[in-house]
């Protein structure tokens, strides 16, 4: 600390030494190491300060605020002393002598101590420095583009000249702070061009930066989080620079990058367990509301359970001190960590009630929205709530807030809306993306719901609210000329109006955009295919086909997402096997470089496909790899853990069965088995109506076993043994299906099982598979590849597998009991033949 304030003091001499050696007041100012002894400076010496001493004191006196700690600051202090209003008249009456350096300087300091952006200091100097833009250095064009951005002028037209110089000067720039400054200011205004200019800067530059500079990179990754762009190869470029300085990041920088990584989606496995470790390690030392708050957001969604509940404890004993945004901040964390501490949510929820005056319209829909997800118990703060965001509603024009505050207030039990509510939607679904009329579609569908008047009558304002709404989205549609800005849209689009009303007609606008699909989209564009499980052959061609051509331009962990529709909707396109090679030969030589869990992912999306290549399965089949991915799943929310678990469960299975040549061991029988004690068992009604009549048409109900669980436990829906006649035999008693430790099928009602009996020459086992919707693609009857490979694999067990399609059973042409039986008797016996 002492040699840090010396550095301080030492620069400070080293700044003004420069414009006067021999100039006392200068000197005087140099001195000084507060901002009494500036102030008393400047009373003592009005006539006789220049413009470089107006300057030097104003820098100063920002100087010693920034040295403190946020809390022990004294802006105000400084802001309303006698002399700093000497000071910024003095500024205003010399600002044409001040040079660019100082000028921006002077603008800079001002806005820090808090002068107004509409004070007559900061115009003139705004305008002065607007005159003289063309000869700043890029140096002083970063700052005062910052200044610019502290005034919330990101549109402006002066933001725009900024942006244009930067376009003409970018290649002097040699600078990675003055690059990654301008990066952020610019941000709202580049054009696709130079954003991919600035990112081939950043890279640049970064390469040749000292590596200690983390701010620097920290500024890149909010510039991508800013034009809503991962490039990933600058983002793991960045990522290093901060797994290089994790002893200097605080909990604030922590709470910062992984907020940004978020916003990218992007994950890295290393950084969040270092982070997790270096964040526990500073738990004691964040001890006040800020730093607390900090860590409380970054280490509390991963943290394990004993660490969480330490933290939820530190922060019941902080509540009342927190101001209102801190509370904000934990109020949304605990939501994310499913806090359920009834006394700490009793307590902010309290916090709340007192302060809710405090919140912008945005922040009263974002605390309701924790709170209701929280299960907060408090009646009449609800009531408060919601009469708050009736009344920001009604004032309201900005279509992302109205589409907030309508989709948190539908969160709210209310047996009728009110007619302001209904009036503002309608007004504001003109002006609205794909994306905020989805969740209209979800308001809207909540209300009607809850609304009994809505069934006594067909010509209601939730009806016209509908039709208003599908004709908006199909006009967006069929208006777009965008591939990249209509996927924007639709990245976080779906539910039951968009998929009815709306993606047939998405489809129909993705194929007349077709010539659009370029590597850096197609990733995107298949993801998007495979979250509607929509088979469109000519838009997984030109996948396909933009892959094989663009193949190394396209980052090795966007394959998997590149991968994911052929494998989920079971699609072969036109030179399928060299697609898949050719993807595969991409990602396989940086498998050290996957995040554990998506490489678990991609695995099992090419297994899926029936594809395993050797050296991906021995990478996740090591014990070193699935210790590390034992440590990322801690970090990952309850959700996305328990999927990766299956789906590692599930490609451990498919593994075994279909390369027993890797020699892979089978070491999920207790996980399964947990599952299987937490299951649903009760058979559906179509289940029980076809084993009801299997035992018809087999000759008894003892000819036919339902839910039965097979060897790497896959549940079977019936099973039943035809002999080599196709005579059906029955089984000797009803009793449960086991596992042994051999993995080898057991019957067996007592502690004294006898293992699976063998058949007679000729005889096999059936299963009969019944599929449900979630079992096809959207829009046809093609068998989605799950199962599929659940088909091959129990063929693999010995099993012929009769599969009855719910369209088929729930068909006109099945509306009979003889109907039923004649169908199931001709896949049993006709088809098996």
């Amino acid at each position: 600390m002492f040699r840090l304030r010396s550095l301080c003091h030492a620069s400070r001499r080293l700044l003004h030494s420069r414009a006067a050696g021999s100039d006392q007041l200068l000197d005087q100012l140099g001195t000084c190491t507060s901002e009494d002894q500036v102030f008393d400076v400047v009373g003592k010496n009005k006539a006789k300060l220049s413009e470089k001493h107006v300057g030097c004191a104003m820098s100063l006196l920002w100087q010693f605020q920034k040295e403190k700690p946020e809390m022990l600051r004294t802006v105000e202090f400084v802001r309303t002393h006698p002399q700093f209003l000497t000071l910024r008249v003095l500024a205003e009456n010399k600002i044409q002598l001040l040079d660019d350096d100082t000028l921006v300087d002077l603008l800079y300091s001002a806005l820090r101590l808090h002068v107004e952006p509409y004070d007559s200091l900061v115009q003139e100097l705004v305008t002065e420095a607007w005159i003289r833009i063309e000869k700043f250095s890029m140096s002083t064009l970063s700052k005062f583009a910052v200044c610019i951005n502290d005034q919330h002028m990101q549109h402006s037209t002066l933001m725009g000249k900024i942006t244009d110089i930067v376009s003409q000067k970018l290649d002097s720039v040699q600078d990675a702070r003055v690059l990654s400054t301008l990066m952020i200011s610019v941000s709202p205004l580049a054009s696709p061009r130079l954003r991919d200019r600035l990112i081939e800067k950043a890279e640049s530059l970064l390469d040749t930066m000292d590596q200690s500079r983390f701010n620097n990179t920290r500024r890149v990754v909010q510039f991508l989080r800013n034009v809503k762009y991962s490039y990933r190869p600058l983002l793991e470029k960045c990522n290093r620079v901060f797994l290089l300085n994790l002893k200097d990041l605080d909990a604030e920088n922590f709470s910062i990058i992984l907020g940004l990584y978020q916003s990218l989606q992007f994950n890295n496995c290393d950084f969040r367990l270092a982070a997790k470790q270096r964040l526990t390690e500073l738990i004691d030392t964040c001890t006040d509301p800020v730093s607390f708050t900090k860590l409380f957001a970054a280490l509390g969604p991963m943290a394990a359970q004993e660490t969480r509940e330490r933290l939820e404890r530190a922060a019941l004993l902080l509540a009342e001190e927190l101001n209102c945004q801190q509370a904000l901040a934990v109020v949304e964390t605990m939501e994310e960590m499913e806090c359920r501490n009834p006394q700490l949510i009793n307590k902010v929820a309290a916090f709340f009630y007192k302060n809710l005056n405090a919140y912008k319209p945005v922040e009263i829909a974002r605390l309701t929205q924790a709170l209701i997800l929280l299960h907060c118990q408090n009646p009449e703060l609800f009531t408060k709530l919601r009469s708050l965001l009736v009344r920001y509603l009604q004032v309201s024009v900005v279509p992302y807030e109205v589409t907030m505050l309508t989709r948190v207030l539908s969160m709210l039990p209310s047996p009728r809306v009110d007619e302001v509510v209904t009036s503002r939607v309608d007004a504001v679904l003109p002006q609205c993306n794909l994306s905020d009329l989805n969740a209209f579609a979800v308001a809207i569908a909540k209300w009607v719901r809850n609304d009994p008047s809505y069934r006594h009558t067909t010509s209601s304002v939730y009806v016209k609210l509908l039709q208003k709404l599908n004709r908006c989205g199909l006009d967006r549609l069929q208006k777009a000329d965008s591939l990249d800005l209509l996927l924007e849209e639709l990245k976080y689009t779906s539910g039951e109006w968009f998929e009815e009303m709306l993606l047939e007609e998405t489809i129909v606008t993705f194929q007349r955009l077709i010539d659009q699909v370029t590597w850096t989209n197609v990733p995107e564009l298949a993801l998007f295919l495979t979250r509607t499980n929509h088979l469109c052959t000519p838009l997984l061609d030109k996948i396909a086909s933009v892959t094989l051509g663009h193949i190394d331009k396209i980052h090795y962990s966007a394959t998997y997402a590149t991968l994911l529709p052929f494998a989920v909707l079971d699609y072969d396109p036109p030179q399928g096997d060299e697609f898949f090679e050719t993807c595969i030969q991409r990602f396989k030589p940086h498998l050290s470089s996957f995040d554990p869990h998506l490489l678990v992912l991609l695995a099992y999306s090419l297994a899926v496909a029936d594809c395993f290549p050797e050296e991906l399965i021995r990478t996740i089949f090591n014990v070193d790899f699935l210790s590390k991915l034992d440590a990322q799943l801690e970090t990952l929310p309850d959700a996305l853990n328990m999927r990766i678990r299956l789906r590692l469960m599930e490609l451990n299975r498919a593994v075994c069965l279909e390369c027993p040549e890797f020699q892979v061991p089978w070491f999920h029988d207790r996980f399964c088995q947990q599952l299987q004690r937490k299951g649903n068992g009760n058979a559906s009604a179509v289940q029980q109506q076809i084993h009801k009549m299997l035992g018809e048409i087999l000759g008894g109900i003892n000819y036919a076993k339902v839910s039965l669980l097979t060897p790497y436990f896959y549940a079977v829906d019936f099973e039943c043994v035809l002999d080599k006649n196709k005579t059906p035999l029955p089984y000797v008693e009803q009793s449960p299906l086991l596992i042994s430790e051999g993995r080898k099928v057991q019957w067996g009602t007592d502690t004294q099982l006898k293992e699976r009996r063998e058949l007679p020459p000729g005889a096999e086992r059936v299963a009969v598979e019944f599929l449900d919707s979630k079992s096809f693609c959207k829009n046809s009857h093609h068998i989605k590849g799950e199962a599929m490979m659940r088909k091959r694999h129990l063929e693999i067990l010995g099993y012929h597998v009769v599969q009855i399609p719910h369209f088929e059973w729930n068909s006109m042409e099945l509306s009979t009991q003889d109907a039923w039986k004649e169908y199931l008797r001709k896949k049993l016996f006709t088809d098996h033949s």
